[in-house]
């Protein structure tokens, strides 16, 4: 052992207690503020429909606008970020989310439907924000923890399911006969919680102590991410992301349409959610163990079943158990094209790369949830469920080709 060894020892330790550190605060804050997506999308659509006249084509156009909120926030998100660093960008970006919610009760006083998509977009752009918690906790621990950090800041997602639909029940009548206003002025309560918990936020200190593990100068953006790994990663990312916002934008609406009340459509998407965040307990265990890639093509055979059991009725049970799937799959889809694509970039590259990836992800996710209102309006359900399976199963097959390549090239290299 030499002098050096106790000094880098005692280095990596302090990295990993600050990554938990930072990872359980990012998680805390996923709880609050993130809870303000599942209120934006489970009422989203169900609010468009109670502000449209007769034809309700356009009813998932306010949640296509929190998605486009998304889309438009990821690079400026990055390059605030980049500018006054995290911490500060976070906190930030939870007042934009506060914003939002604001100009959403406005909207449903005055009965103003495009009032109300343009502060579901402002509250995505909230949302933006949100998005790069993955990423900070990432980037800011060492190796063999990032795809756990990416997981444990998922699980305040588990949270976030709970208090995002549980506070639609309680507070949506709260100005009645207003209907939905009470429930989007509550993101305003939850932005500024998530405030004071992102105040213990410490990821700078964690930057400066990995900053030495890559000192390579920045590549173009376009060599970046023209990379068959990259390209690879995003489309799986895109697929479980894009195909969750479809069927998820859709559920409620369909749900309503045979019979079933507005509680139980809300409480389809709390379990849908906690199906999405459940599993990051141990999804990153199951990368470290079984590799990125089988996990991303585990989630992506459960989206095919989640269509499959949506096909076979419309029953309670079978809009519920597709709405699990959903979530399990978008879980181990979406976590592990995630560790995917922060390999494929260095330290110097993270802040470009991340808001390009981010962009071209929930702008399909936008278009995704938009094209949701429009397919279940003229295919219904059934329509909703026939496009989900094909999809999945083309990128699970690029992902099959990109693991051959990549034995490929590990045999030549040896």
């Amino acid at each position: 052992m030499t002098v050096s060894d106790p000094v880098a020892t005692q280095a990596h330790d302090h990295s990993l207690g600050l990554a938990k550190r930072n990872a359980f605060v990012l998680a805390a804050a996923n709880a609050f503020i993130g809870a303000c997506a599942p209120i934006a999308i489970s009422l989203g659509g169900i609010a468009g429909d109670y502000l449209l006249d007769e034809d309700k084509s356009l009813a998932t156009a306010p949640v296509t606008g929190f998605n486009i909120g998304v889309a438009l926030g990821a690079l400026p998100a990055a390059w605030l970020m980049r500018l006054i660093g995290r911490r500060y960008g976070f906190m930030g970006g939870a007042m934009v989310s506060a914003l939002g919610g604001l100009i959403s009760a406005i909207a449903l006083f005055r009965l103003d439907f495009w009032l109300f998509a343009a502060g579901l977009m402002v509250l995505g752009m909230g949302g933006a924000f949100v998005q790069q918690f993955r990423f900070a906790a990432a980037d800011n621990a060492p190796e063999g923890f990032k795809a756990q950090a990416i997981s444990w800041v998922l699980i305040g997602g588990i949270f976030a399911a709970i208090i995002g639909p549980q506070t639609v029940i309680f507070m949506r009548d709260f100005f009645a006969p207003i209907q939905f206003a009470g429930a989007y002025a509550s993101v305003i309560g939850l932005a500024f919680i998530g405030i004071v918990v992102l105040s213990f936020l410490r990821v700078h200190e964690n930057t400066v102590l990995l900053e030495h593990e890559s000192e390579e100068p920045a590549r173009p953006l376009l060599e970046i991410i023209s990379q068959p790994r990259f390209l690879t990663a995003l489309a799986c990312g895109v697929c479980s992301f894009a195909l969750m916002s479809f069927m998820m934008t859709g559920a409620p609406l369909a749900m309503i349409g045979c019979g079933f009340s507005t509680d139980m459509a809300t409480l389809g998407i709390q379990w849908h959610v906690l199906a999405m965040f459940g599993p990051s307990f141990f999804t990153g265990k199951l990368i470290a163990r079984y590799g990125r890639e089988t996990i991303v093509a585990t989630g992506l055979i459960i989206l095919i079943g989640c269509a499959v059991v949506g096909s076979m009725g419309i029953e309670l049970w079978n809009f519920w158990l597709a709405l699990v799937l959903l979530g399990v799959g978008w879980n181990f889809g979406f976590i592990g094209a995630t560790a995917m694509v922060t390999t494929t970039y260095r330290s110097s590259e993270k802040n470009k790369v991340q808001g390009v990836h981010d962009v071209i992800l929930f702008g399909t996710v936008a278009f995704s949830s938009l094209m949701a209102g429009k397919v279940l309006n003229t295919l219904g359900w059934e329509g909703i469920n026939m496009i989900m399976w094909p999809i999945a199963l083309a990128c699970l097959l690029l992902l099959g080709l990109q693991v051959r390549s990549d034995r490929k090239n590990r045999s030549a290299a040896a």
